[in-house]
């Protein structure tokens, strides 16, 4: 929408064209646009559609971010917490005690896994409403796989630095810069070339 003030009419017939979204958090707002909260809410993305799609991505990413933490605390502290031999392979290093070796590389690998799955159906149902083919699904994968290896690699190398100052919080330090590093590969990809 353009810079000037709009009209309570054309506020509202912006609201209308709304109904062309196919994400369900849009449509069900609409539904209940009568509340005045979600009235506002559907206000602020007709004037503001790019800036509310980004607001909604980063919000409902705490989706993924909240089972990304609570996979990755069981797996550190149950499932894998035995498997502390030290662990290099190609660019992945947990060697050093602090990044939990082997078990450690598990514990990110299993929390990004159940993180991105929970992630997709969020963002393509409620964020983006996408229907997809084969060429859209290809970026897709190829984007979490990437996302993937940088959070795979990542930890390790915060952990160890970090680990002589916090201690066993580094690892929580490691999964935010996890989160922060996906949210600047996966919103692009999404927004410009997966979900469109």
């Amino acid at each position: 929408m353009s810079d000037k003030a709009m009209t309570a009419a054309e506020i509202e017939s912006a609201i209308d064209r709304l109904e062309d979204n196919n994400d369900s958090l849009t449509k069900w707002m609409l539904k209940h646009r009568k509340n005045g909260m979600i009235h506002g809410l559907l206000k602020f993305q007709a004037k503001n559609p790019n800036l509310y799609q980004f607001l909604v991505f980063n919000i409902l990413s705490n989706c993924a971010t909240v089972t990304n933490f609570v996979v990755l605390w069981l797996s550190t502290l149950l499932f894998f917490k035995n498997i502390t031999q030290p662990f290099k392979w190609f660019i992945f290093d947990y060697s050093k005690p602090s990044t939990g070796g082997l078990g450690g590389f598990y514990s990110f690998i299993l929390a990004y896994v159940c993180a991105q799955i929970v992630n997709y159906f969020v963002q393509r149902d409620v964020v983006f409403g996408a229907e997809f083919g084969k060429a859209k699904l290809f970026w897709y994968i190829v984007t979490v796989v990437f996302a993937g290896i940088v959070s795979v690699w990542m930890p390790p190398h915060i952990i160890a630095f970090l680990s002589p100052h916090i201690g066993n919080f580094s690892a929580t330090v490691a999964n935010i810069c996890n989160i922060i590093a996906q949210v600047v590969i996966n919103w692009p990809m999404m927004k410009f070339v997966i979900m469109k």
